[in-house]
């Protein structure tokens, strides 16, 4: 069968795909021939170094599924991964490992999604569906117990490093910007006392965005599922919802009666899990600190847009 990647089949060749060629045929060994040959490709939303890869899964009675490789991954993602299995919200696992032959890495095969990510292309339901596959995401992990700390932001540094950035970098609106931060630092110990104090504190994906939500169905409808669960960690539903609204500050004709704090609030009561009547204010606490500690991360996320 004839298999198109999608995105740059192009990539550096020190990394990505050429790690991948490199291993194929101990990949395919490892799984007993049932995967067959593999086109390596690397999106071009993709950052790091791991080598993804498409091909064509055999089971034991012959039925033939289309699949994604990809090595290495986080032992946080593959333990996600093995938990959440039967769940639609995540990618079916067909293979899976802890190492490849001498080498310590992980590494799976999943499904392969005909559509998707959602971020490719808009429309006005993606935030709905995103948040409701996130709802159901934190249902299933909530039968596991909490056995991490729930990270804590330094936000007395971050908001340091946004002064110091103001000065240093190409930001325009100075004035405004020391404004703003000199009003938020009277408010901030009180604002982290709130934010720390918030509950409930449940296992969240950490990395919820569209181009992470991808679909079984059709780009414009039917269930979303999440794949990159290498930032699952405790935390609050709030984080996942902000995470994926910030991405759009920039655009508010898309957020205006559109919100994925209220998608996800909903989706969450649908499923009976707890919503808390705080929420509203957790979530202008989270905009607050979020806003507030752009300029200290304007070199890494891009431009001041």
């Amino acid at each position: 069968m004839d298999i198109e990647p999608y995105g740059n089949s192009d990539p550096p060749l020190v990394q990505g795909p050429a790690l991948g060629q490199g291993l194929e045929p101990l990949i395919r060994t490892t799984c007993g021939d049932r995967l067959s040959p593999i086109t390596w490709f690397r999106t071009d939303w993709q950052h790091g170094g791991a080598a993804t890869g498409r091909g064509i899964w055999t089971d034991e009675s012959g039925e033939e599924s289309h699949v994604m490789i990809k090595i290495p991954v986080s032992p946080r993602e593959l333990k996600w991964l093995r938990r959440l299995q039967g769940e639609s919200s995540v990618p079916v696992l067909y293979a899976s490992g802890d190492i490849l032959g001498e080498y310590d890495l992980a590494w799976v095969i999943i499904e392969w999604f005909p559509f998707g990510p959602l971020g490719k292309k808009w429309n006005v339901n993606h935030f709905s569906r995103s948040c409701t596959s996130a709802a159901h995401f934190q249902a299933s992990a909530k039968q596991f117990p909490i056995d991490k700390p729930v990270p804590q932001e330094d936000w007395d540094t971050l908001i340091r490093r946004s002064r110091e950035a103001i000065k240093t970098q190409s930001i325009s609106q100075v004035n405004e910007w020391k404004n703003a931060l000199k009003k938020i630092s009277r408010r901030l110990d009180h604002m982290v006392e709130f934010w720390r104090n918030r509950t409930p504190l449940e296992w969240i994906h950490g990395d919820l965005h569209l181009a992470n939500c991808m679909s079984r169905v059709d780009m414009n409808e039917g269930p979303v599922s999440l794949i990159d669960l290498a930032e699952v960690r405790p935390g609050h539903w709030i984080e996942d919802a902000i995470y994926l609204e910030r991405i759009y500050w920039s655009r508010p004709k898309r957020l205006k009666d559109n919100s994925p704090v209220k998608h996800l609030a909903h989706a969450r009561k649908a499923l009976g899990l707890d919503v808390s009547e705080d929420h509203p204010r957790l979530a202008d606490i989270r905009r607050a600190l979020y806003a507030a500690t752009c300029p200290a991360f304007l070199r890494t996320e891009g431009g001041a847009h």
